[in-house]
């Protein structure tokens, strides 16, 4: 089994460097700068459990050098995507499947809706152009949602901090051969990999938590002990998420617990600083559609009025504008 990882930065890095460490896979790494020379130089360091590991893939700076794939693993930021489809075709065999590990609601939403509800209806807030849907056509897609956390502490080195779950599922809700086989290949390398298939309710649990916390911290600045402990980010917050809770049920979504237990769950995690707060104290581009501006969107779809989004939604946009920081 030919698997590329392509962005492999924190996530990525952690599930090349344990599929690599499996070692029954062929694992590439399309990656670039000083962690992709760290990389090539000394081998993909992972520090998990107190345990210091070193793999080391194949790591290239191009799609062209890596070939073609059986599965093509992105976990780019989502605003990323538009920018790298191209450059991801030398990948692209007649039955690659694309492992989609990006956050907030993908560009292949609409592809095999249960019940063909808006078909084929294509997300300006994370393909603005369409190519995204043109160039990684929906139906090589494999929904996958990320748990775990982890940081690149310095080139080369990925420190993973907890969880180790990635949930997949097609979007037609079939198990078929290919998601079978990467489920089967993510649990060899020791993690958990279920398939399930209600795939979209899974990406609506955990948009649904970071649609409001992560644009509320940045524009306060606050952690999520914090931000869940004041009455006035906590309001706004769960005002976000009743909105989001109506829009996703519209389009046959069903949350397995209520708005309150989503906060604590949120509330339990302590200090911890949002990646959209990080990305701005970072100076990097944020993603704020994905996770914010595609809620509106589908709001204004199913009229659905989420007038709490929309003011967030400009603040948090306006805070990125000045920064330098809106992806």
């Amino acid at each position: 089994m030919r698997i590329c990882v392509f962005g492999a930065g924190a996530i990525g890095g952690l599930m090349a460097a344990k599929l690599a460490a499996k070692g029954d896979t062929e694992v590439t790494i399309v990656a670039r700068g000083p962690h992709l020379a760290a990389m090539q130089d000394k081998g993909l360091v992972l520090r998990s459990e107190g345990v210091e590991t070193v793999v080391r893939p194949r790591c290239v700076a191009s799609a062209a050098e890596a070939g073609q794939q059986d599965y093509v693993i992105v976990t780019l930021k989502a605003h990323s995507l538009g920018g790298a489809a191209q450059q991801m075709q030398p990948l692209m065999g007649p039955e690659t499947a694309i492992v989609s590990a990006v956050n907030g609601i993908p560009w292949w939403y609409f592809h095999k809706h249960p019940g063909g509800l808006h078909e084929g209806h294509r997300l300006a807030a994370v393909d603005p152009d369409g190519s995204v849907w043109t160039l990684l056509p929906p139906e090589r897609a494999i929904g996958c949602i990320v748990y775990p956390a982890a940081e690149v502490v310095e080139p080369g080195v990925i420190e993973h901090t907890y969880g180790d779950r990635f949930t997949l599922g097609e979007p037609s809700g079939e198990r078929t051969p290919r998601i079978a086989a990467i489920s089967e290949a993510l649990i060899a390398a020791g993690f958990k990999a279920p398939v399930r298939p209600k795939i979209r309710d899974e990406i609506w649990v955990k948009l649904w938590g970071n649609l409001a916390f992560n644009p509320i911290s940045a524009i306060t600045t606050a952690t999520l002990d914090v931000l869940t402990a004041d009455p006035g980010q906590r309001s706004v917050a769960r005002a976000m998420m009743l909105e989001a809770q109506g829009v996703a049920e519209a389009l046959g979504i069903r949350f397995a617990i209520d708005v309150d237990k989503r906060i604590a769950g949120a509330a339990e995690v302590g200090a911890h600083r949002t990646s959209m707060l990080q990305d701005l104290e970072r100076g990097r581009p944020m993603e704020i559609d994905a996770l914010l501006g595609v809620v509106v969107e589908l709001a204004a779809l199913v009229g659905k009025p989420a007038p709490t989004c929309d003011t967030v939604l400009a603040l948090v946009r306006a805070r990125a504008r000045a920064a330098g920081c809106y992806g």
